[in-house]
């Protein structure tokens, strides 16, 4: 398998660059992009009901390659009247293999895009200057992209695993995680794995040349909390205004929440990720990361890290306000605003404690406070030698020489209720972007049509090192 998949070290760079013209795809490559163009075109977005549609796709297209209703088991969840379901699919071993499952993890469903924002249709794959452009081209669908279409691969090649692979591809992963929770609890009684690999982070970062500068893992997350802030008042009529107008007061409160700089905050994760990183990321940018890995108190560090979003999450916790409703009528004085608030919370923080640092940074007890999210903390994840040898060996066979490291995660994903298992839970994506092309839940979400087919061996090499039966048996 090596030899057929190797490729020499100087083509690496050749991976992720734009290609001048079309070329000829593989039967596996042309049946990986029909999956992702069908995938993109359900709009699985909360309210739209079509996550139970791209199922029965899934389904169909695992059926056609041979796994049968015995290996497939699909689980509905009523969500306040919108349904959604999860997908789990067994590629089982021999019977009596004596090595635990490993179980693999994706999610359907996207948060919602608007189709009169973007500059193409969301929902419909479009390539165009070297990218595929879509809702979910990143985040997951990819994802869900390359774990279905290499099941299918194995399973043509006639591939019997030496133990246990199984899938679980949640459906509200984006909203309140409802199908995720319950398919760790099932996992966690029923399936008991050896370790959890999930498709939803980590991969490989480019520097603006395109060139490979390192592979992340990864191993821990921030804890998401989402907090909605309310004012009221008795309102009035607008020709008399009064002083205490609930729109006016809650933008006060926001703008105290944009201006506050939450305390830089490090673990010894963040730190080797930052040391490990800055080596091979030039200019500034990679001398901060340097700098603050080796002395997180630097100053000038810390206003580098902080004013990259790529690097800003990884410092401390953020709070952001990303909805806001307010009023009722054009001639009327609002009687009520509302402002969701959407925080990303330090490791060892904790919810009550950032409900309680809001209260004091908007100071303002006529506004109430309410949590939203059912809060998961969840903590670090080893890097396993074994998977560390699948990853490098994957990176190998596409002529990669970038160093892996692990970091932790920003944002949440399905990931952070294993890990509360108890079970070392990596995400590990075959895909590489560069930063300035992450345009995961904005506008004109894109993965590159080379990172596209130069990631569809990803999770073939790793699952053939990890779970390969040995010739001699």
């Amino acid at each position: 398998m090596k030899n057929h998949l190797l490729m020499t070290a100087a083509m690496a760079t050749l991976l992720f660059l734009p290609t001048a013209q079309a070329q000829e795809r593989t039967e596996h490559e042309q049946m990986a992009r029909d999956i992702y163009e069908n995938v993109i075109s359900f709009r699985t977005a909360k309210g739209h009901g079509q996550v139970p549609a791209m199922v029965s796709y899934l389904v169909g297209e695992l059926k056609a390659a041979g796994f049968t209703d015995d290996d497939i088991e699909v689980t509905d969840y009523d969500i306040d009247g919108d349904m959604t379901q999860g997908l789990m699919v067994y590629y089982r071993a021999e019977n009596g293999t004596a090595e635990k499952p490993i179980v693999l993890l994706g999610h359907m469903d996207v948060v919602d895009a608007l189709p009169e924002d973007w500059e193409r249709a969301p929902f419909t794959l479009t390539e165009e200057e070297g990218f595929f452009f879509g809702r979910g081209t990143m985040d997951n669908k990819y994802g869900i992209t390359n774990l279905t279409a290499t099941f299918i691969r194995l399973k043509k090649e006639g591939w019997v695993p030496n133990r246990d692979l199984v899938i679980a591809f949640s459906g509200d992963e984006e909203t309140g995680m409802i199908s995720t929770r319950a398919q760790a609890e099932f996992v966690a009684a029923e399936i008991d794995p050896e370790f959890v690999l999930n498709s939803d982070a980590g991969g490989g970062v480019l520097a603006p040349d395109g060139s490979p500068i390192f592979y992340a893992v990864q191993g821990a997350e921030k804890t998401f909390a989402t907090y909605e802030l309310t004012i009221t008042n008795p309102g009035g009529h607008s020709s008399r205004p009064r002083d205490d107008n609930a729109i006016y007061q809650l933008a006060n409160a926001l703008q105290k929440i944009e201006d506050y700089k939450f305390p830089v905050r490090s673990t010894e994760l963040t730190r080797a990720y930052f040391k490990a990183a800055g080596a091979v990321t030039p200019g500034e940018l990679g001398e901060a990361m340097i700098a603050f890995g080796e002395n997180p108190k630097k100053k000038k560090a810390i206003k580098t890290l902080r004013a990259n979003p790529e690097t800003v999450g990884t410092t401390g916790t953020t709070c952001v306000a990303t909805m806001l409703r307010a009023g009722h009528a054009e001639n009327a004085l609002p009687q009520s605003a509302t402002a969701t608030v959407n925080c990303r919370i330090f490791p060892g923080v904790g919810a009550a404690a950032t409900e309680e640092m809001l209260k004091d940074i908007v100071d303002n007890g006529d506004i109430e406070f309410a949590l939203l999210t059912n809060v998961t903390e969840s903590p670090e994840s080893k890097l396993r030698d074994d998977v560390l040898g699948a990853i490098s060996t994957a990176l190998t066979a596409r002529g990669i020489d970038a160093p892996v490291i692990p970091y932790m995660e920003s944002g949440g994903t399905d990931g952070m209720h294993y890990r509360t298992k108890g079970y070392d839970t990596v995400a590990i994506s075959g895909g590489w972007s560069k930063p300035s092309n992450m345009f995961a839940h904005g506008l004109n979400e894109r993965l590159s049509v080379d990172a596209f087919y130069g990631g569809l061996d990803h999770w073939y090499v790793i699952l053939k090192t990890l779970a390969d039966t040995p010739e001699d048996e």
